[in-house]
């Protein structure tokens, strides 16, 4: 059974926010501004993982948005966004986030990736250090793993945008969120609607372009990746991680040069989501020692 769950306009209704398209390059952008956007407040920018949207980080927001003010977004190909007609590469997402920042007039912003968003953001901050203030990583990926891990991920994935009933996305949704019961009505029925659009089937095949093995390797997270990072950095792992155990999101922390760790326990891919309790406090607690 279903644990009863906040949607994300119970989460945020009551706060300043907005709602808005905008265009990066080419790209119709859905983004989401939450709390007062003012001189003295910082900014985190939410990035949701491979064929996410915002709603990703629904129980992350508000507690963020006490403090910073967060803009979340759907990148392109993704959510409400634009959909892609070719393949996309970590420097395309690179390149859409730099002129998201130049088009809200950010300097410096922290950023807050899960998965895609994760692997996005750590390379980011290499290539533009002096855009980012620090990182939080919640179950990032880009590492290269077995075929079969991301072939029973491709094909459920495939299932689901093919045929996007409630249980095929919730399906969809099992492969990143360990606990079924985590998995809200709310989530299902947005990701639906996502499927659902047209053309979202032909845009899915260029997001999955990271999944090709040639390109992935091109692309590719790795250990020298975490330990040139230039800013602080909150890598956040799980227990039940698919792309590695806790030995590994050790591996990683022990790389950077101003980073720490955060396990989350019984979680898998979504650990912002699947203890946003934990996330949330740690978060805080780190941004403000370190941002």
């Amino acid at each position: 059974m279903t644990r009863e769950l906040p949607t994300l306009w119970q989460e945020i209704g009551d706060l300043p926010h907005q709602l808005s398209y905008l265009d990066v390059g080419p790209w119709r952008t859905r983004v989401l501004s939450v709390g007062a956007n003012t001189p003295e407040r910082e900014t985190i920018v939410l990035m949701a993982g491979t064929s996410g949207h915002l709603e990703a980080f629904t129980h992350n927001i508000r507690a963020l948005a006490a403090d910073y003010h967060v803009i979340a977004y759907d990148y392109p190909g993704h959510g409400f966004s634009t959909l892609a007609a070719e393949n996309l590469e970590i420097a395309d997402y690179e390149d859409h986030l730099l002129g998201l920042l130049d088009l809200l007039g950010l300097d410096r912003a922290h950023l807050c990736g899960e998965s895609l968003g994760g692997w996005i953001a750590l390379k980011f901050a290499q290539k533009h250090p002096e855009r980012v203030r620090t990182l939080i990583l919640s179950a990032p990926g880009g590492q290269v793993i077995s075929q079969n891990a991301m072939g029973r991920a491709r094909s459920i994935s495939r299932d689901a945008v093919a045929e996007p009933s409630f249980a095929n996305v919730k399906a969809r949704l099992q492969v990143v969120i360990h606990d079924p019961e985590l998995i809200s009505d709310e989530l299902v029925r947005m990701r639906q609607a996502v499927y659902a659009r047209d053309g979202f089937a032909a845009s899915m095949d260029h997001i999955m372009a990271l999944q090709q093995p040639d390109i992935r390797f091109r692309n590719r997270v790795t250990e020298e990746d975490y330990a040139a990072v230039p800013v602080p950095v909150l890598l956040v792992w799980t227990d039940h991680e698919p792309s590695g155990g806790v030995d590994t999101g050790e591996r990683f922390a022990a790389a950077l040069p101003d980073g720490e760790l955060l396990v989350i326990r019984n979680a898998a891919h979504w650990p912002q989501w699947e203890d946003p309790r934990a996330f949330n406090e740690r978060a805080l607690d780190f941004l403000a020692r370190k941002g």
